[in-house]
């Protein structure tokens, strides 16, 4: 399978099963599409007699036939005969995102968490209960050394004195077990100051910084309950950390809405207040919403991603240079090959876990009590669910095995998918229609990085 497009100039073709990137010029840009379409030597001279002189042609041709030798271009899928092995794959539990706190100090309009009390009441995990969802984690995890614990919520530094307890318990079990935690936190800032971030930058290996960008877009999607805004609150305390973090092991995390389509200007506005890990995503909202994304939106947010890759390349030109995390691929190792076929692991390898105990498949799955898998102290009592998950790859949705990022985004959110058909195993377009220009800019950008090199 071949995806071929142009993109700020430069013509590009890739080999989506091999993942080999190709920047060609414009014959070779063209006989690619006809070798695709498996036409004759002789249909392809007669096609671009006009256009091109026969030599070239039939020199573009020999390359990608040496190409398609070396296993670099029309490439076969190695990956769908084996799925049922790796469905078959023994899995354990690597990751468990702690809900902290159901509950929250803003009233974000967009909060899928509904101000933190997903679906149900507000309430802080115990330390006994969070002590707990440790033990179950490193019971369940098998051989594997390294286990990640995400403190999220709501607002997790509402429950700041658990967080610390907790990390402080998961160190004393590391030796015992030989095991490792990778602690993050997700905050809005509200509650930050500097003991909580001497405390992070000594324990937490990324910490997500909620910003959506310029002061407008923030305060309207981001208010106090009372309606005032937190921008100029949390952005000085936000500068703060990142520099104390030497800019590494972290991202200032924005939304972006129907509001704000114009939305690469608020991701180089956080650039310009001196963040260099930046992820601005697109809301997943009921398309009631007002501020939802909406298909008539994404000629527009497709625009904006053509343009700040533009921006992202000057400025790297120019020592400014940035991450924009929906920009970043890897062309030469990447995911290993089953997350690149089943995705992020929620329901099998991880788990959420709410303030009083019970495991769903991932954050965004808490309430969905058609979900709940189980208790920390009990363990997975539907092992169902788990299977579930554990089938949904990209070749079991079939409107991915025809899409070239398939690879890159391993079938999309299983979550959003369900929001949006009822099913785990199908798709959000929207999502789809985005995640393939966001690789298009990537491999792009990636091309035009290595031209300056």
């Amino acid at each position: 399978m071949i995806h071929r497009y142009k993109n700020n100039g430069y013509n590009i073709v890739l080999d989506v099963n091999s993942g080999s990137v190709h920047v060609v010029d414009d014959i070779v840009y063209d006989i690619v599409g006809c070798l695709e379409e498996k036409m004759s030597e002789a249909a392809i001279l007669e096609k671009f007699k006009n256009q091109y002189k026969e030599e070239d042609i039939r020199t573009a041709i020999e390359e990608c036939r040496e190409l398609e030798e070396a296993q670099m271009l029309f490439t076969n899928d190695i990956y769908e005969n084996a799925i049922e092995s790796f469905k078959d794959r023994p899995t354990v539990v690597k990751a468990l995102c702690l809900h902290i706190a159901h509950d929250c100090n803003l009233a974000c309009r967009y909060c899928f968490a509904e101000e933190g009390e997903y679906h149900g009441r507000r309430a802080l995990m115990t330390y006994e209960v969070g002590k707990q969802a440790l033990d179950f984690l490193i019971a369940n995890s098998g051989n594997r050394k390294n286990l990640e614990v995400d403190f999220f919520g709501g607002e997790p530094l509402m429950n700041w004195n658990v967080v610390k307890e907790l990390v402080a318990y998961g160190r004393s079990q590391e030796k015992i077990h030989n095991k490792h935690f990778r602690f993050t936190l997700t905050t809005n800032g509200v509650l930050l100051d500097d003991d909580i971030m001497e405390f992070a930058n000594e324990e937490m290996d990324n910490v997500v910084l909620s910003i959506d960008g310029r002061k407008e877009v923030h305060d309207f999607m981001r208010p106090f309950r009372k309606g005032k805004g937190s921008y100029d609150l949390v952005v000085p305390k936000f500068q703060k950390f990142a520099d104390s973090r030497g800019q590494q092991k972290y991202y200032a995390r924005g939304t972006f809405t129907h509001h704000n389509l114009d939305f690469s200007e608020d991701v180089l506005h956080l650039a310009d207040l001196g963040f260099e890990q930046i992820s601005v995503e697109p809301v997943v909202a009921d398309e009631k919403e007002e501020y939802a994304i909406k298909k008539e939106d994404i000629p527009k947010i497709c625009e904006e991603y053509d343009k700040l890759a533009k921006e992202m390349i000057r400025r790297n030109k120019e020592g400014k240079g940035f991450n924009f995390f929906h920009f970043m691929i890897d062309l030469t190792g990447g995911p290993c090959v089953y997350k690149r076929l089943s995705g992020c692991g929620s329901g099998t390898e991880y788990l959420a876990v709410t303030p009083w105990g019970d495991l769903y498949p991932c954050h965004q799955f808490v309430g969905e009590e058609e979900f709940l898998m189980g208790n920390v102290w009990d363990g997975v009592k539907k092992p169902e669910i788990s299977c579930q998950f554990k089938n949904c790859n990209v070749y079991a949705k079939e409107k991915c095995k025809n899409c070239f990022a398939r690879f890159y985004c391993s079938g999309g959110c299983a979550a959003n998918s369900y929001n949006f058909t009822g099913r785990i195993d199908d798709v959000y377009e929207i999502g789809c229609e985005l995640q393939r220009k966001r690789v298009e800019c990537a491999i792009m950008i990636k091309a035009a990085m290595a031209e300056e090199e």
